[in-house]
């Protein structure tokens, strides 16, 4: 089971990682004409940014502090992090009709709670 959160919890890292870089680095007209980028014409260049960072927090916390060894509590409420971020994704993009990416946020959202579950329960680095 260890081996399965570590996979689930870099898979995750990876996706919130690149998703939070391309937040970070596309214009607001960009990430607007992208395939999936119609929710960004709702926000703020600075909200973008800010759900960016979040993203790649989120996506640092998964992985630094189990890894170094330091404060590995973060590595689960790194995942309860996302989780609030893939809640409001959700709801942005299910006023939107955007179905298909609200079935992505949901299943990043039950992703990042195994790993919250896993590293708050049975699996966590303190047992």
């Amino acid at each position: 089971m260890n081996l399965a959160l570590w996979i689930v919890a870099g898979a995750l890292a990876f996706a919130f990682a690149g998703s939070g870089i391309m937040k970070l680095v596309q214009s607001k007209d960009k990430l607007v004409a992208s395939p999936t980028g119609g929710w960004a014409a709702d926000w703020s260049p600075a909200s973008i940014k800010l759900v960016g960072v979040a993203e790649i927090l989120g996506a640092i916390g998964l992985i630094l502090p189990a890894a170094l060894h330091v404060a590995p509590i973060l590595v689960p409420l790194a995942a309860v992090g996302l989780i609030l971020v893939m809640i409001g994704a959700a709801v942005v993009h299910s006023r939107r009709h955007e179905l298909p990416n609200v079935a992505i946020n949901v299943m990043l959202l039950l992703l990042a709670a195994f790993v919250a579950w896993g590293r708050f329960g049975p699996h966590s680095f303190s047992a």
